[in-house]
């Protein structure tokens, strides 16, 4: 199964919560919705809370995370 492209799904700009990655159309940040899935929320509790967000976004959330896990170098 392909990994979601999370740029269909998230946005930066400095004029939206600091220029933190948000899901694009909305004020919810990617953090936000990791930190859900981290307490242990499901994706349809997310939904059912934020009925805004979509699975796909969910996912895009999980995706951008992983990629920036991938591209993080240590020294």
């Amino acid at each position: 199964m392909p990994q979601i492209d999370y740029k269909k799904y998230i946005e930066v700009s400095l004029d939206i919560r600091f220029g933190k990655p948000v899901i694009k159309g909305t004020r919810i940040t990617v953090y936000d919705v990791l930190q859900w899935l981290a307490s242990g929320m499901t994706h349809k509790q997310i939904i059912t809370d934020f009925p805004q967000l979509s699975e796909e976004q969910i996912l895009a959330c999980l995706a951008y995370a992983a990629n920036k896990e991938r591209v993080i170098k240590v020294a």
